[in-house]
């Protein structure tokens, strides 16, 4: 893969240009939505969004051989911070776990590695659609044990189980992504093995290092 410069954005300016405030302290999850970000990490919407990833200086995905970088610049592609690999959906896995979502790719491929940020003024919220299977990212939240609350691309429509907010910390240059269904931040099941190793969970009362963190590349031309 080739080397990449991180986006370091100044938060002053991203305050300025999307209104955002800075919360006070960390609020426990709650079940109707997502608790308050943790200290260091802000709250970022469209315009936000689009202006750190679309900078001049942004990081772009590595691609694998013989593969060309997707046109649209508001695609982008999810790497774990944890195992440094690419979130994919795996379309090809049967019932009940079609389109989990798992952090297992070491190169940027093509529309497996590809997600569309959806954002929704009305809730300030994304949606994340896969290319790969053109389905919106849902949570689970009724399945039970190991997998209870894993990701997965199966939806056809976006509801409370398909919404996100997205997090930014600009000292790490670092991403987070919190369910609204549950209120609990998504990350990266590295010690699971199996069909279920490095899926990622919404199950983390709050950041705690790079289990939750994630780099997010502008897969754009």
């Amino acid at each position: 893969m080739r080397r990449t410069t991180s986006v370091l954005l100044s938060l002053s300016a991203l305050l300025a240009a999307s209104a955002l405030t800075v919360p006070t302290a960390v609020a426990a999850p709650r079940a109707d939505g997502p608790a308050a970000a943790p200290a260091g990490w802000e709250a970022v919407d469209a315009t936000a969004l689009a202006r750190i990833t679309g900078d001049k200086d942004a990081l772009r995905a590595p691609l694998a051989a013989g593969n060309t970088a997707a046109a649209e610049p508001e695609l982008l592609a999810v790497q774990s911070a944890r195992n440094s690999r690419f979130v994919a959906t795996e379309k090809n896995y049967a019932e009940p776990n079609t389109g989990l979502q798992r952090a297992r790719s070491t190169e940027f491929g093509g529309s497996w590695e590809s997600y569309a940020f959806e954002w929704d003024e009305a809730t300030q919220t994304y949606a994340l659609r896969s290319l790969a299977n053109n389905r919106y990212v849902a949570v689970e939240k009724n399945y039970t044990g190991s997998a209870q609350n894993v990701l997965r691309a199966r939806s056809t429509s976006v509801g409370g189980w398909e919404r996100f907010v997205l997090y930014y910390n600009e000292t790490l240059d670092r991403w987070a992504l919190q369910s609204t269904l549950n209120g609990l931040f998504v990350a990266m099941e590295n010690g699971y093995t199996g069909s279920l190793q490095y899926a990622l969970r919404a199950r983390s009362t709050d950041v705690t290092g790079s289990w939750e963190e994630f780099v997010l590349y502008d897969i754009g031309a």
